[in-house]
């Protein structure tokens, strides 16, 4: 496992500095729910919140890191259960391995689907690089290059592995998924059965 989940640990915080955080994390999340998350204004949060918006800044640079912070603990527990089934499953078939990896993404996906699009979409609009700044990113993309390394030996195969998990990675993105989702009309099972048949192919 990489060092990024070390973004997920939690903080010591001083109490008044705890309660404005849960309170931020309640009015954006009750803003997200009723408007959306593309539709809320930080300067919403914070008169939700009943904080000013220096305060909210000083804690979240950006919608996303807010994002992020709500989806944090599920964050951890997603990539718990990838170790916890990685090491339990050691003996079988690394396509196997795989595909049950990006079953679990999956369903997180679904399940976060709105925050997950927040913290991409600031992470777009914020940073010159927006792929590799994001620590979900990084930490999924080493899982799926073990994984590709396992079913194509660098030696054995004229695709470089890390750029096979980026490419996987650009197909999951909020973007490409919700295209499938609400345009092209497939369920999530069908997108898992999609994916894993163009990148194991025959395997």
């Amino acid at each position: 496992m990489t060092n990024d989940k070390k973004i997920f640990h939690k903080r010591t915080e001083r109490r008044d500095a705890a309660e404005n955080r849960q309170r931020i994390l309640d009015a954006a999340l009750k803003l997200f729910n009723q408007s959306g998350v593309g539709q809320v204004s930080m300067n919403q949060i914070a008169t939700e919140a009943k904080i000013g918006p220096g305060t909210l800044y000083r804690r979240y640079r950006n919608k996303g890191e807010l994002c992020l912070d709500l989806i944090k603990d599920n964050v951890v527990l997603l990539f718990e259960d990838i170790d916890t089934y990685l090491e339990e499953n050691r003996e079988e078939s690394p396509s196997l391995r795989f595909k049950a990896v990006l079953s679990l993404f999956l369903r997180f996906r679904e399940n976060k689907a709105q925050l997950l699009k927040g913290v991409e979409d600031s992470m777009s609009t914020n940073s010159g690089n927006p792929l590799t700044n994001s620590p979900i990113y990084n930490e999924l993309h080493q899982i799926f290059v073990n994984l590709f390394e396992e079913i194509y030996p660098p030696e054995s195969t004229r695709v470089k592995n890390a750029f096979r998990a980026d490419m996987l990675l650009l197909a999951l993105r909020s973007d490409s998924y919700l295209f499938q989702r609400e345009v092209r009309g497939y369920s999530s099972e069908m997108i898992l059965e999609q994916i894993y048949s163009i990148f194991i192919s025959n395997k």
